[in-house]
């Protein structure tokens, strides 16, 4: 099944609240996140109305896409809807793979140039809004975008640079496996995620784990040295093993 390809503002209606209706799951409620991930966010999850940017390293394909997806599975997983907005490459096979509940996914791949608007319209409607950044974005949209996600409960994740972000994740660091001598493919990738933010992101974080490629994602521990065996301390439905701790 895929996930919900969105285009029109009827089908986009169609998915959202009125604004004027309130939320009852606002707050300071948190959507889950796999453990691997929950080190790097203050409240060891996505806060609903706080603002978690993703930003796009060098070369530009450099692991965000799937940060991106492993941000979203565990909310997904436990009933949350998701949207994508403006990332016409994000497959559904890719996101399925992580977890990801294609039913509760909405896929706005070309929100042309009212890109604001759609993705206001999504935030009063959806639990986790992922949206691509435009190359400039005035800070006052980016203020009221932001305000509009506090008042309605919702995770705003820009992809992209965003000015003001609660936390700001990027894949600073990433080595393939499974390639040997001319031949193979390519499996998973390790993966260097650095965090930073303000109030109680202002410190900085950095930890070492496999975003997924062959089901398995593993937390490396950054004080373990690289000929360490691990051991196992927990599994989670989906083929997540976690490995160690940070």
């Amino acid at each position: 099944m895929a996930g919900r390809m969105v285009g029109g503002s009827a089908a986009l209606a169609a998915l959202v609240r009125p604004a004027s209706v309130p939320d009852p799951a606002a707050g300071h409620r948190l959507l889950p996140v796999a453990p691997e991930l929950t080190g790097l966010l203050p409240h060891r999850g996505l806060r609903r109305g706080s603002t978690v940017a993703v930003t796009v390293g060098q070369p530009r394909h450099s692991g965000g896409t799937s940060l991106v997806l492993a941000l979203l599975a565990e909310a997904s997983r436990a009933g949350s809807w998701c949207a994508v907005v403006g990332v016409p490459t994000l497959g559904a096979g890719a996101a399925a793979e992580v977890g990801i509940a294609l039913d509760r996914l909405a896929l706005v791949p070309h929100p042309g140039p009212e890109w604001p608007t759609v993705v206001a319209a999504l935030i009063d409607g959806v639990d986790v809004v992922v949206t691509a950044v435009p190359h400039t974005v005035a800070a006052s949209v980016a203020d009221r975008l932001a305000a509009r996600a506090r008042q309605r409960g919702c995770v705003l994740v820009p992809y992209g640079r965003w000015a003001g972000a609660d936390v700001t994740l990027q894949v600073v660091r990433g080595v393939w496996e499974g390639l040997g001598a001319g031949r193979g493919r390519l499996r998973r990738r390790e993966v260097t995620v650095s965090a930073r933010g303000r109030g109680a992101a202002a410190r900085p974080k950095e930890i070492t784990m496999w975003l997924p490629g062959d089901g398995l994602t593993r937390i490396i521990p950054r004080t373990a040295p690289a000929s360490s065996p691990a051991s196992a301390v927990g599994s989670r439905p989906g083929g997540f093993t976690v490995v160690g701790s940070v």
